[in-house]
């Protein structure tokens, strides 16, 4: 299995080197390794963004994939192996519907509605919420849930949390840049 904190160590200075932050880094099994193969693959995953606008275009995922390959083949090639198994690389940016993953993600989408899983129940025997994320204080994390009202929890006890797709959070987020979109080049034939 693969060592994610060390991983982490590894990626986070090549995003920061192309002026990117890291959201999330997962190694998971999932994906076929060729198309009549039945062995599947490992994914290892890398979520980041611009600062400046919360997303990726593609080629910042084609230059941090070329930075992170050749951090861990440099790695390899010194005897230190981070992922024995055959693996994917799959970088992304998170998409509107994001991963809510570093404290900063809580504080900078309050308002928006959120779906949490948790690992240590709260109000009673619950583990799945959802509703409007309110924000965090210190490491508590307070959500106006649909079903029990205003519920607070650790950061540290959520399992997996994202953003809920609604046309509040399609209005807020920040498009890319989209100039000359709208000039249409004209091909002359020869």
């Amino acid at each position: 299995m693969a060592d994610i904190a060390r991983i982490i160590e590894v990626v986070e200075p090549e995003a920061k080197a192309l002026g990117f932050d890291l959201v999330r880094v997962r190694y998971f099994k999932g994906g076929e390794i060729g198309p009549l193969s039945d062995a599947e693959e490992y994914t290892l995953q890398i979520m980041a963004e611009r600062p400046d606008t919360g997303q990726l275009v593609i080629e910042d995922c084609a230059a941090l994939s070329h930075r992170v390959s050749d951090a861990i083949d440099a790695l390899e090639e010194k005897g230190e192996v981070l992922i024995s198994d055959a693996y994917r690389l799959e970088v992304s940016s998170p998409g509107i519907d994001r991963p809510l993953t570093r404290p900063q993600d809580f504080a900078n989408w309050a308002g928006h509605e959120a779906r949490v899983q948790l690992d240590n129940p709260v109000d009673g025997n619950r583990t799945s919420l959802q509703g409007d994320l309110i924000g965090i204080d210190g490491d508590t994390v307070a959500l106006d849930d649909k079903k029990s009202g205003r519920v607070e929890f650790p950061l540290s006890d959520i399992h997996s949390a994202k953003l809920v797709l609604t046309d509040r959070l399609i209005a807020a987020t920040r498009p890319l840049d989209a100039s000359g979109v709208d000039d249409i080049l004209e091909e002359q034939e020869d």
